[in-house]
C-alpha cells in the first residue's frame, strides 16, 4: 500500500506509517549488548544436538517454542524475564520518588516537567497553588457570567473590576521595588549555586514582577498536566518510540543520541523543513508560525517536475546536517557518526508542493580539502561515493532509494572516478545496492555488442567499483572460472 493512496482521502489525518516490523529495534552501540534471542537460539540447538533421536529432532520445530515440554516452558520463563517489562513511570530527577505533581491535580508524576522538586516546590505547596487557582478561576466564571447579563453599551468599569485593577498595580509595584533592593545586595548575586541545584530549574526570583512569575509558573503547571497526559497514551519504553515529521507519525527501529532530555521523551516532534526536535505538539505547531525554512539549506542541483535534490555543506550548514545524521540513526544501526559532519557533502531529495519541499532520503559522502590551492573542488577519500545512504519509512518500496543510488553514481561519473558505498550497509541498504547493480549490469550486457569484454571497463564506464561488479556477477552466476581466469557467460 502507498503512501499516495492515504494521501487523498485522509490528508488532515497524520498518518502512520509502520515498517519492517511493530517493535522498535536496539541499537547495540547505543546499548551495549546483544540480544537475548541470540544466546536462547544457541542454548536451543546444543539441547537439540544432544538429542539421541533423529526422527524427533527432524520433527520437532526449528525455532524456540514457549509451549509444549516443560524444559522448553521454563526456558521461556527465563527468556521472558529478560525481556524488558513494562515498569511503573518514575520520574527521571535523581533522589525523586516521582510523588507529588507540579500541577497540583494528580498524586504523582514520572516527567521531569511535572516534578515539583526539579522546580523547588514541595508536593504540598503545589497542591495548595492549584486549590487556590481553582478558587479564582471560579469567580472568575461568575464574574463573567454577571456581566454577560449587562448590557454590552456600558463600557464603564465596575466597583469590583477597579478594585481588582488597583490591586494587580500595587502587587506588580510592590515585587518591583522588592527585587530593586534584593538586586543591590552583592551577596545574594556572589552567591555561587550548589552542586545539587544544577540539575534544577534555576530559582527565577528577581527576574521579574512577583506577579508576573505567579503567572509563569501558572502556565507551567498547566502544561505540565498536558504534556503527561499526551504521554500517558503513548507505550511505556525507555527511549523514543515514534517520532511526528510533517503528516507523518513514524515508529522508529533503533535509539538515537538526542541531548538526555529529549532522549527521554518517548515521542519527538520534528519540524521537517528544518529538522529541529521538539518534546511536544504545541511547541511544533508554535515553531512552525514562525519557521521560515521550506526548503533545506545548500544549492538545488537536480530538479525533474516535483522532485529536487539540494548539496548541503556539512561545514556551512552545520546544525541542519546535525539533526539530519541524529534523525538517520533512528533507522540506521550502525550509524556511529552525528556531530561531527564538517567534512561531508549532504544531498537531500525532496518532494515539492504548494506548502514546501518535504524531505524523502539523503545520502552523504566524505570529502577532504586538500591543497585547496591546487584543487579547487572538495574530493573525496578513499573512492567511496556514498557514506551514509536513507530513505525514510514513510518514502519507502517506491523507488526512491534506487533513485538515490543512481544519482550518486551520476556524481561520480562526472567526476571522473569510480566509487562504491561504504561498509557495512544496512539490510535495506545492501538489498537496494544489490538490485541496483543487477538491473544496471544486465543492461549494460544486453546492450553490450562486442566480443570481448573486461570488468575494468564496465567499472570505468559505469563509475561502479570491480569488486562490486564481480560479487554480482558471481551471485548471478554469469561468472566462471575457466583455464586460469575469469569469464562471463552470456546468453547467445
Amino acid at each position: 500500500m502507498s503512501e499516495s493512496d492515504g494521501e487523498g482521502s485522509k490528508s488532515a489525518v497524520i498518518t502512520r506509517k509502520l515498517t519492517r516490523s511493530l517493535s522498535a529495534r536496539r541499537s547495540k552501540h547505543l546499548v551495549g549488548k546483544t540480544s537475548d534471542t541470540e544466546s536462547e537460539s544457541e542454548s536451543k540447538t546444543s539441547a537439540s544436538a544432544a538429542s539421541k533421536s533423529p526422527v524427533k529432532k527432524a520433527a520437532g520445530p526449528k525455532g524456540p517454542c514457549p509451549r509444549k515440554t516443560k524444559g522448553r516452558s521454563g526456558a521461556a520463563n527465563s527468556d521472558a524475564s529478560q525481556t524488558p517489562a513494562l515498569e511503573e513511570r518514575r520520574c527521571p530527577l535523581d533522589g525523586c520518588d516521582s510523588m507529588g505533581h507540579l500541577g497540583g491535580r494528580a498524586d504523582k508524576h514520572f516527567t521531569i516537567d511535572a516534578c515539583p522538586k526539579y522546580h523547588n516546590k514541595m508536593s504540598q505547596e503545589c497542591k495548595d497553588t492549584y486549590l487556590e487557582r481553582r478558587k479564582r478561576e471560579e469567580d472568575r466564571r461568575k464574574a463573567v457570567a454577571v456581566l454577560s447579563k449587562k448590557s454590552p453599551k456600558s463600557h464603564h468599569l465596575t466597583i469590583e473590576q477597579r478594585h481588582y485593577q488597583m490591586k494587580i498595580k500595587e502587587l506588580r509595584a510592590k515585587s518591583e521595588r522588592r527585587s530593586n533592593n534584593n538586586n543591590s545586595d552583592p551577596e545574594t548575586d556572589s552567591s555561587a549555586p550548589e552542586e545539587k541545584d544544577r540539575e534544577r530549574e534555576p530559582h527565577l526570583t528577581n527576574i521579574t514582577s512577583e506577579y508576573d512569575l505567579k503567572l509563569f509558573q501558572e502556565a507551567q503547571a498547566a502544561a505540565s498536566e498536558k504534556i503527561e497526559e499526551d504521554f500517558k497514551s503513548l507505550p511505556h519504553v525507555k527511549g523514543t518510540k515514534y517520532i511526528e515529521i510533517g503528516k507523518f507519525e513514524v515508529e522508529v527501529w533503533y535509539q538515537s543520541p538526542y541531548p538526555d532530555d529529549y532522549a527521554r521523551v518517548p515521542k519527538l516532534y520534528l519540524c521537517e523543513y528544518c529538522l529541529r526536535y521538539m518534546k511536544s505538539r504545541t511547541i511544533l505547531k508554535r515553531h512552525t508560525v514562525k519557521c521560515v525554512w521550506r526548503h533545506p539549506p545548500g544549492e538545488e542541483v537536480y530538479r525533474k517536475e516535483k522532485l529536487s535534490v539540494w548539496e548541503v555543506d556539512g561545514k556551512r550548514y552545520k546544525q541542519y546536517c546535525q539533526n539530519l545524521c541524529l534523525l538517520a540513526k533512528f533507522f540506521l544501526d550502525h550509524k556511529t557518526l552525528y556531530y561531527d559532519v564538517e567534512p561531508f557533502l549532504f544531498y537531500v531529495m525532496t518532494i515539492g508542493d504548494s506548502e514546501g519541499c518535504h524531505t524523502v532520503g539523503y545520502f552523504s559522502k566524505k570529502y577532504i580539502d586538500f591543497l585547496l590551492f591546487l584543487f579547487q573542488e572538495k574530493n573525496s577519500f578513499l573512492n567511496y561515493n556514498v557514506s551514509c545512504i536513507l530513505t525514510l519509512p514513510p518514502y519507502q518500496r517506491q523507488g526512491y532509494g534506487r533513485l538515490l543510488i543512481d544519482f550518486s553514481y551520476l556524481l561520480t561519473r562526472v567526476e571522473g572516478k569510480v566509487g562504491s558505498p561504504e561498509k557495512p550497509l544496512s539490510d535495506l541498504g545492501l538489498i537496494s545496492y544489490r538490485s541496483y547493480w543487477k538491473d544496471v549490469l544486465l543492461e549494460y550486457l544486453c546492450n553490450f555488442g562486442g566480443k570481448e569484454l573486461s570488468v575494468k571497463d564496465i567499472s570505468q564506464e559505469m563509475a561502479i567499483n570491480s569488486y562490486d561488479i564481480v560479487s554480482t556477477l558471481q551471485a548471478l552466476g554469469m561468472m566462471k572460472y575457466w583455464k586460469g581466469k575469469h569469464i562471463i557467460l552470456k546468453k547467445q
